[in-house]
């Protein structure tokens, strides 16, 4: 019942989903059965199952309503089934805060996990680099960033197929000593963890894709991750402004239409769906508001990925044999 169209959105994802030859599983739709059956086909298609819920957390609902008034709503019922066994993974693009408050208290943490992390993937000229901590936390301890980029090369190793992903630290410079307090405090602690840790990288290394992994804590990621979205409608509205000069800038433009689209296919949220909640003992996965049909089918797709590769086994392991002191 989460996000900006749901749940027409969410059923039509969900749809198209059990409708692909890739679907080896079942879904468990939550949410209010009345306004769900107005957007699924009748009778139901095999794979789809209902879960009626009373409520919904919307999205300006606090972390406290949806914690502690709103126990009956989809998101709360949803992460308790996974809890309880019934379900393996969660998907939602309902309130963030909430997700990531309602999944770290239902499912619990990982072992030597003090805080979930969210990791996104952003482009660059080598491939993929995640990015983490995306914004599930606005103030970290060097402890914290040192778990970030343990948990972020293991999703990286096991999502991307990357043996020994190298690590960065987000800061604004090269050198050991730069940075604030924490950066420089955890420097030494990621040099110590068992990663392959590269030492600090800038902002624009990100996009050189100097690092598999960059580390921050989430008030930067979250900055970067929000410009980051920013570009590609840029580069559409300079594109339609260089197509309007004159009728042959028309013509190159409708040439090079299919060009960009490839060239910004990378930047498009709806490929990978969601960002996953690492560090609790489960698998959650957040979407945009706005998610698409499309982006929510990918959602789910990336929760099984997840289960299948056991991303969550392995972090456990290395967080087991890593030594984070505060």
């Amino acid at each position: 019942m989460g996000g900006d169209f749901a749940p027409r959105n969410v059923i039509d994802g969900v749809l198209s989903c059990v409708r692909s030859t890739r679907c080896d599983f079942r879904v468990l739709l939550a949410g209010d059965e009345s306004r769900m059956r107005e957007h699924l086909p009748s009778p139901i298609p095999d794979g789809i199952d209902l879960l009626h819920t009373e409520e919904t957390v919307g999205m300006h609902d606090s972390i406290t309503v949806a914690m502690k008034q709103k126990r009956q709503s989809s998101m709360y019922r949803a992460l308790e089934q996974q809890r309880d066994g019934v379900v393996h993974g969660f998907v939602s693009a309902g309130n963030t805060g909430a997700v990531m408050a309602l999944s770290t208290l239902i499912l619990g943490r990982l072992p030597g996990v003090e805080r979930p992390t969210i990791g996104t993937f952003l482009p660059s000229q080598k491939g993929p680099v995640l990015l983490i901590d995306a914004g599930a936390n606005v103030d970290s301890k060097p402890s914290h960033l040192v778990q970030f980029g343990i948990m972020g090369s293991v999703f990286t190793e096991v999502m991307m197929q990357r043996p020994a992903p190298t690590v960065g630290l987000l800061n604004v410079g090269e050198e050991e000593s730069k940075g604030n307090d924490v950066s420089i405090a955890a420097w030494p602690l990621l040099q110590q963890a068992p990663i392959n840790f590269i030492g600090n990288v800038e902002g624009r290394d990100i996009l050189k894709g100097t690092a598999d992994v960059v580390v921050c804590d989430g008030f930067t990621g979250n900055i970067v991750l929000k410009f980051a979205e920013s570009f590609p409608p840029l580069l559409k509205h300079t594109f339609r402004k260089y197509a309007d000069r004159s009728p042959l800038h028309k013509i190159w433009a409708a040439l090079m239409g299919r060009t960009l689209k490839g060239m910004i296919r990378d930047w498009d949220y709806q490929e990978h769906g969601g960002v996953p909640l690492l560090g609790v003992n489960g698998v959650s996965i957040i979407g945009h508001g706005s998610s698409s049909p499309k982006a929510i089918m990918n959602m789910i797709f990336r929760a099984k990925e997840m289960l299948d590769r056991h991303v969550n086994e392995t972090i456990r392991d290395a967080m087991a044999s890593a030594s984070t002191p505060s």
